[in-house]
């Protein structure tokens, strides 16, 4: 793709949660953003997603981030940790309690199953009191349709695009959608590059945005790796962790499963040198069609 103007400012990120160590989809995404920011003459931020504490790894931030710069991936800006930051999460959700766009609910995982497996607002009327509720959207204006950068006009389902979602947990926790937008608020990221099983969640964030008054992101999704098709490298599904001894492979292997194969004079390089190169030669346009990217068998272990 051509470069942005150089009156245009592009901040992009990488957004990982220390639930593990990085695994080979974990740097497609990592060097999808890096190397579309750099394409474009912009800044790439580091975000540690440390949130969800029962779900933490002890260690795993660290890794990351020795991981990342072991594959040559060096962010621009401080290191920003989500735990860090809940005065803005707060802040996010006194704005939307002004505006009316919470309420209280106590539903149990088991009840919205029984009523089909997606919130249908049960509580919206209900004037829960409890003190061990979650905090819900009230989505009333729900974005159900939006472009990608790279998969074009996306339609969302509209069960999950229309679902009153939660802001805060139960347990206290803040939810995803609503630290994920705040936090690109706060950093002012333009583009998003991540991988395209967070394709769909992306019309919820797009509401928020809608609802808080703020420009969103451009939005560009990549394949996800999976080891047999449906079968997606996940922390989840024990997927292995990256060997730093091995970094230029990986790379190499990344940028393949992207359609930017490095040239055979590349066999053998540093980081620096194939980033290099990744970047003069980035092309939106050669980026698989399909939301997946199988391992070559040879590979998949």
């Amino acid at each position: 793709m051509p470069a942005l103007n150089n009156t245009t400012l592009y901040r992009g990120r990488f957004a990982p949660s220390p639930s593990g160590a990085l695994h080979l989809g974990s740097l497609v995404a990592a060097v999808g953003s890096y190397v579309d920011a750099k394409a474009n003459n912009g800044t790439w931020l580091l975000r540690i997603e440390d949130l969800d504490p029962p779900r933490e790894v002890a260690g795993a931030a660290d890794s990351i981030l020795r991981c990342l710069e072991a594959h040559g991936l060096h962010w621009d800006e401080e290191v920003s940790y989500q735990s860090q930051h809940h005065q803005y999460y707060q802040q996010s959700l006194q704005r939307l309690r002004e505006l009316q766009l919470t309420y209280a609910c106590d539903c149990s995982r088991k009840l919205i199953q029984q009523q089909g497996g997606h919130y249908r607002g049960y509580c919206r009327h209900r004037q829960v009191t409890a003190k061990q509720s979650s905090i819900r959207f009230f989505n009333h204006q729900p974005v159900v349709e939006f472009d990608d950068e790279h998969y074009g006009h996306i339609q969302a389902d509209r069960a999950f695009a229309e679902e009153d979602f939660i802001l805060r947990r139960k347990d206290g926790f803040y939810a995803y959608h609503l630290a994920m937008v705040t936090d690109d608020i706060r950093q002012g990221v333009t583009h998003v590059v991540r991988g395209a099983d967070l394709l769909q969640p992306s019309a919820c964030q797009l509401s928020l945005y809608r609802a808080l008054a703020a420009s969103p992101p451009y939005y560009l999704h990549l394949p996800v790796v999976v080891s047999q098709p449906g079968r997606k490298l996940s922390k989840q599904n024990h997927a292995p962790a990256l060997n730093n001894d091995c970094a230029s492979v990986n790379l190499t292997r990344v940028l393949t499963l992207l359609n930017h194969a490095v040239p055979a004079e590349l066999n053998g390089a540093d980081c620096a040198s194939i980033l290099h190169w990744a970047v003069g030669n980035w092309s939106r346009a050669k980026l698989p069609a399909s939301y997946e990217v199988l391992i070559p068998k040879a590979e998949n272990s």
